[in-house]
Parts: structure tokens; sequence; C-alpha cells
């Protein structure tokens, strides 16, 4: 299978992917409703649905199984990116469902319960683990970067960056720093552990953004001193 990130015109544009599919590949997409072309017969496609242990936001979700010879054009949402993974064998990170849009042929996809405490904290009941040999593509908001974690020194990550984790870290949720810090801030993964943390290092961020743009500094003071300051000083 080849990938490559074009634009129609065939000019590179992060904001979509052409998949090409020879004779004997296949390919499962997990958000059909990115698939924006599609050239070549219409048997070959045929779309499942999944119930992934009938836990997964309570719904079940489809999937389409994609032939070869085929040409595959997909959307990514505005600023995120296509990242390929290549997997050789058994595989212990543990994905978000949501960042993963197709995984090829060959490679097994189960869901793994998490902890009552990270499903409140994430709102979904499990995670993605694969595992056989084979390209699973990964949906980033900009970047895609490596963390490495230490198995007696917490790496603090924060949560809308956490894209996939090693399946053994120890995981909690939590904050750091003195008062001030830990009251402005984003809540974050405490991970200890081996292995490497998949994050994404393009978010977007309004609170930077509105901060840099043309309010006084009395004001950009008062947001960040005062408890709710984002709050009471727009």
């Amino acid at each position: 299978m080849e990938i490559r990130s074009d634009s129609l015109s065939g000019m590179p544009h992060p904001s979509c992917a052409e998949l090409r599919l020879e004779r004997g590949d296949a390919l499962h997409v997990l958000h059909p409703q990115q698939i924006v072309a599609f050239r070549g017969g219409s048997a070959q496609r045929e779309d499942k649905l999944m119930n992934l242990q009938g836990m997964y936001r309570k719904k079940k979700l489809v999937r389409s199984r994609l032939t070869g010879p085929a040409t595959v054009l997909v959307a990514l949402p505005g600023g995120y990116t296509l990242h390929c993974l290549t997997l050789a064998g058994n595989e212990n990170l543990l994905f978000e469902f949501r960042h993963l849009l197709f995984y090829t042929e060959g490679i097994e996809m189960k869901s793994v319960m998490q902890s009552f405490k990270h499903m409140i904290a994430t709102k979904d009941v499990t995670r993605m683990k694969f595992s056989g040999e084979g390209t699973i593509g990964i949906m980033a908001a900009g970047p895609l970067g490596t963390w490495p974690l230490d198995p007696a020194v917490p790496s603090y990550i924060d949560t809308r960056s956490l894209i996939a984790y090693p399946q053994e870290a120890s995981v909690d949720l939590s904050v750091y720093g003195n008062h001030l810090a830990s009251q402005h801030m984003q809540f974050q993964w405490k991970m200890t552990g081996a292995g490497n943390a998949l994050l994404q290092l393009g978010r977007p961020d309004s609170r930077l953004e509105q901060f840099v743009g043309q309010d006084s500094l009395m004001k950009r003071l008062l947001r960040e001193i005062v408890p709710f300051g984002g709050v009471w000083f727009k």
C-alpha cells in the first residue's frame, strides 16, 4: 500500500491523504465518514458493525474494509495530520480510539477495559491494543512525538495531548507544581514505567491565542493571578 498526503491538485497538503491499494491489499477504515472519494469497484467496500464488547459509548460503531486495487482519499479534521506507524509484532501500546483512522489487513485490534477513574476522566470505556504486522494510521493535532517514561521518576502529561501509552505503565490522574501552577493547569496523567508514550504536539490553545492578542497587560495578569480569572476577565 502506498500513502500520499496530497491534495486533489497533487500538491502536498496536510488535511487529506491518498491511499493506494494494490491487488491483495486490504484496509480497515475506522472512521468511514472521512472517506471523501473512492476509485474502485462497488464490491471492494464492505462496511461492518463492530461492537467493541458493547462498551464503547454504548453504541455500535461502523468500520469499512476496502480491498485493492483501489485508490482512497480520506479527509482529516482541521489542524490534524496523518502519521503511519509500522507494527512488527505484539505491541503493548494502548491507543485512544478517536485518533485511529485505519489499519491494514494482518493486524488485529482488541479493546482493553480502562479502570473506573480513567473512564470518568476520559469518558471512554476502552482503549485499543494492536497485534500482528502491518501499518496503522494515526490522526494527531500537529506532529506526533514520543516521550520516554521512567520507572521511578514520574512524567506528567497533559490529558489532551496523550494518544497512547504502554499497557504496563502506572497511570494516575493528577496535577503538579505549587498551588498557583496546579490551580491553572489542565489535568495531567502521572505516569511511571518503561517504554514511550505517544503525544500530539500541535494541540490548539485558545487561551494562549487570546493572551497574545490585543488585551491589556493588566487584564492578562488578572486572568492568570485571580482564581477563575479566565471567566471573570474576558
